[in-house]
């Protein structure tokens, strides 16, 4: 499984990429923005994205839709402090596989991870 971390915070994606790595997941790159998280999705096409909703440059909302105008296939956990119902809804409508709020727990996440590996 070959994960792309998307978070502002270097302390975030540096801990998701520790506790992917540890469980035998390949991390292949990691974006601190919007725009170049796009990018990177489409240079590396991950299996797997996990996605902040607030980014310095744009939502993770609108990072989603731009996904999903390219039609990349890869799956996409939101991982955000943002928690509200609407945002949750908003996200999964728009093609995210699941929504972590943070603060999370490590094992949550990699078993949201093996469950899309599996499917």
């Amino acid at each position: 499984m070959r994960i792309l971390i998307v978070d502002d915070s270097s302390y975030i994606r540096s801990m998701l990429k520790t506790t992917f790595e540890e469980n035998g997941y390949d991390v292949i790159g990691t974006a601190q923005d919007g725009e170049s998280a796009i990018d990177l999705a489409l240079e590396l096409t991950p299996d797997v994205i996990t996605l902040d909703n607030v980014l310095p440059d744009m939502t993770g909302i609108d990072v989603l839709k731009a996904l999903k105008e390219k039609e990349l296939i890869s799956k996409v956990i939101m991982i955000s402090a943002v928690g509200q119902q609407s945002t949750i809804t908003e996200g999964i409508a728009n093609g995210a596989q699941d929504y972590i709020v943070k603060p999370f727990d490590n094992a949550e996440l990699i078993s949201i991870i093996d469950k899309l590996e599996q499917d």
